[in-house]
């Protein structure tokens, strides 16, 4: 066994309701997905439910595909659909609901790209989970699998079968079903107080972070940078509290010696260089324990935080700055000064650490030239006032994201910010300086996918069929004749009715305006 499962499993091989839970990708990515596992781990405990999980790469299933109810997709990132597709051909089910009969299982997903904009996909799942999904995927199935004892019980007639069970799903607060909801019907954001602590249930060593116990100490992030999903599809910000995540690290060393902190705020918890105490102290008295945690802000970086670090085996940190020049971090919310990124690199390099990744943004709004050679002011400095100190930047590139108040700015055309690219790379270059970019082409399509509407599904499919590369993405726009720009670098009208308005978020449309309104002004 290279598994091993922390928690008592039901086993339910003979129940009346089969699941495949598919994650898109190889199944060693998919054991370190934390929201995967925990979510699977849910439906696992559930009576009268089996689940089984397949990836991209599983051989061999205990189920048959004649004997699967329901198939549930994790949807995480935006280019997750070239391998939902891929799934689902694999397993002979056409990709559109109209083109499913009652044959064939019932399809349905959730994750970070539905809950932000799912009219893409509207006509491919049966029933998509909007917001947090600890409780609403178990609600979902028990619905799924009541209708379907209805039916074999005479109750509802065999063609009556979708009709009722998506009436039954749509009054589930979570719960899109697109057959139902509208513009003037919304569905509401499921929202999870956060009262558990999220930790990882299934440990391997074939997970891409092998036998690492990962807990999530917080989700969300009050920071509300202006281009951040992770920000305003999770507010409020929530976190766990100190002894919880105490207690599920406890939980963890029983099993493994590898610990991860997850959140978008995982530094600035309210007790966490308490949590790093507990954990230096541990180290201290013989407990072997790595640990390591996702990006930090630059104003949380402590001796006590960098001491612990260091001693647990992590050699580097990351920070995110977006912008170097103080005005474009400012227009953005980034509210990270000069001294204080110099302070977190020189507390890091006191502390023991070998190096740090600075995350950066081209083609922000209202950014200028001069903006650009700041990245090149601030990189001389930096490694003028770090000698021997490792310091690299990775650059992306601005896509405006639903539910931001940069989602009605245009995105800057590619051969524009390839120019930018090109010249930060031999500005780099000359320096010293490591520098690592995406590729801005990719982001003009990832800009497509995350503002797109209904009417580009068929677009996708053909994008799939002919292979997913960038030239398919060109080609199927020329034969469907999809105007591609009209997505991508273009600006939005503040009266705009955008497709992913259907979804009811927290802060809502009118507190976005005024949070764009004021982000412009500052610009």
């Amino acid at each position: 066994m290279t598994e091993k499962y922390l928690y008592e499993r039901k086993l339910n091989k003979y129940s009346d309701y089969n699941v495949w839970f598919a994650f898109p990708e190889c199944t060693s990515f998919s054991l370190s997905s934390l929201g995967f596992l925990w979510l699977f781990k849910e439906i696992d405990e559930t009576e009268n439910i089996y689940i089984e999980r397949i990836c991209t790469d599983t051989e061999k299933t205990v189920l048959k595909p004649s004997e699967v109810d329901s198939i549930g997709f994790s949807f995480t990132f935006d280019m997750d659909f070239m391998n939902i597709f891929s799934m689902l051909e694999k397993y002979n089910i056409p990709f559109k609901r109209s083109e499913r009969n009652n044959s064939h299982p019932i399809i349905f997903a959730g994750g970070p790209v539905l809950t932000t904009n799912p009219a893409p996909y509207k006509d491919i799942f049966d029933f998509i989970i909007i917001g947090d999904g600890e409780g609403v995927n178990v609600k979902a199935l028990n619905i799924c699998r009541k209708v379907k004892k209805d039916i074999q019980e005479g109750k509802i007639e065999q063609e009556n079968f979708k009709t009722t069970l998506y009436n039954e799903l749509s009054k589930v607060e979570g719960i899109y079903v697109p057959t139902i909801h509208n513009f003037n019907n919304k569905v509401k954001k499921s929202h999870s107080k956060l009262e558990k602590c999220i930790y990882t249930p299934i440990l391997s060593e074939n997970s891409f972070f092998s036998d690492t116990f990962i807990i999530e100490t917080s989700r969300g992030c009050y920071n509300c940078c202006g281009f951040c999903i992770a920000s305003y599809i999770n507010l409020p910000a929530r976190f766990v509290k100190y002894e919880t995540i105490i207690e599920k690290i406890e939980l963890g060393l029983k099993h493994t010696n590898k610990i991860a902190l997850l959140g978008a705020l995982v530094s600035a918890h309210p007790k966490f260089e308490q949590i790093c105490e507990y954990i230096y102290n541990k180290i201290q008295s013989g407990k072997q324990i790595e640990m390591s945690i996702s990006s930090m802000r630059a104003n949380t970086i402590t001796p006590t935080v960098v001491k612990t670090l260091v001693a647990a085996g992590q050699k580097n940190i990351t920070i995110a700055i977006e912008a170097a020049s103080e005005r474009l971090r400012k227009t953005i919310n980034k509210h990270i000064s000069e001294e204080q990124i110099f302070n977190a690199i020189r507390v890091s390099k006191e502390n023991g650490l070998k190096g740090i990744k600075i995350y950066a943004m081209l083609g922000l709004p209202s950014e200028t030239d001069e903006d650009v050679k700041e990245f090149i002011r601030l990189a001389k400095d930096l490694k003028s006032e770090f000698k021997g100190f490792d310091i690299t930047f990775s650059f992306s590139t601005f896509v405006p994201k639903p539910h931001t108040p940069l989602q009605w700015s245009k995105r800057e055309d590619t051969k524009s910010l390839e120019k930018k690219e090109n010249f930060l790379k031999k500005e780099f270059h000359k320096i010293g300086v490591s520098a690592r970019f995406s590729s801005a082409k990719w982001d003009y399509y990832q800009t497509l996918l995350s503002r797109g509407d209904e009417t580009i599904t068929d677009y996708l499919i053909e994008v799939y069929k002919q292979g997913g590369k960038i030239g398919a993405y060109k080609s199927a726009a020329k034969m469907l004749n999809i105007d591609v720009e009209k997505y991508t670098t273009r600006g939005y009208s503040l009266n705009e009715q955008f497709p992913w308005d259907i979804i009811d978020i927290t802060p809502g449309k009118e507190l976005l305006i005024k949070e764009h309104k004021r982000l412009m002004t500052q610009s």
